[in-house]
């Protein structure tokens, strides 16, 4: 499986930020453009219904080596399911994203969550379950308590989310960059306690 895996492309300079593929996940009309818009741009607004796919990008910068995410905005329809299977190949993370307000949508994240398994190996993507518009309290179908306990569950990141009023969209982003991050520096820890060149203490004595 092709994947750039947090390492800059080929040729890149040094102090280029590492590209990490992010995928958006969901039923139609979650919110999963809303977010994307929000984190991006810092806007609003009326969306029409994503065909395919839409692309974003940004750095991110935490404080320490930046890093760029390539946001793929997925389509929710059922029609497109199959073709946005070929989107999230090679992905690095991966927000699945249903509406507090719709069960289906909460029940169909976890649809997506089988395919994501079916592609990748355990603990190869970071995925964060998110439930958006909080503000439709009153028409709230899925409890937080609901999204927490899958998420624990399943071993994965949770936050809940108001696109509208940019409530924790910008957590949601960073704190999947940050575990990107730590994963990086872990992986590249290894390689070099691997590629440690090996020395001997001290030769055997020889015995007459």
């Amino acid at each position: 499986m092709a994947q750039v895996n947090g390492v800059p492309r080929p040729g890149a300079t040094p102090g280029q930020p590492c590209i990490f593929k992010l995928v958006l996940l969901g039923s139609g009309s979650v919110g999963k453009s809303s977010l994307a818009l929000r984190y991006v741009k810092n806007d609003f607004k009326s969306i029409l219904p994503t065909v395919g796919c839409a692309f974003f990008t940004t750095v991110v910068d935490l404080g320490a080596a930046p890093l760029k995410f390539d946001i793929w905005d997925t389509a929710g329809q059922e029609k497109y399911h199959s073709v946005c299977r070929l989107y999230f190949r090679g992905a690095n993370a991966a927000l699945l994203v249903y509406d507090v307000t719709r069960k289906d949508s909460f029940c169909k994240v976890q649809q997506w969550l089988k395919d994501l398994e079916e592609e990748f190996h355990s603990g190869e993507v970071v995925v964060m379950l998110v439930g958006n518009k909080t503000d439709l309290e009153e028409e709230r179908e899925v409890t937080l308590e609901e999204g927490k306990e899958f998420a624990e569950s399943q071993g994965l990141l949770f936050m809940e989310t108001l696109a509208k009023l940019n409530y924790q969209v910008t957590e949601v982003f960073n704190t999947v960059a940050r575990e990107l991050s730590r994963r990086e520096e872990s992986k590249e820890g290894q390689r070099r306690r691997r590629d440690a060149p090996l020395t001997l203490s001290e030769r055997p004595s020889l015995r007459g």
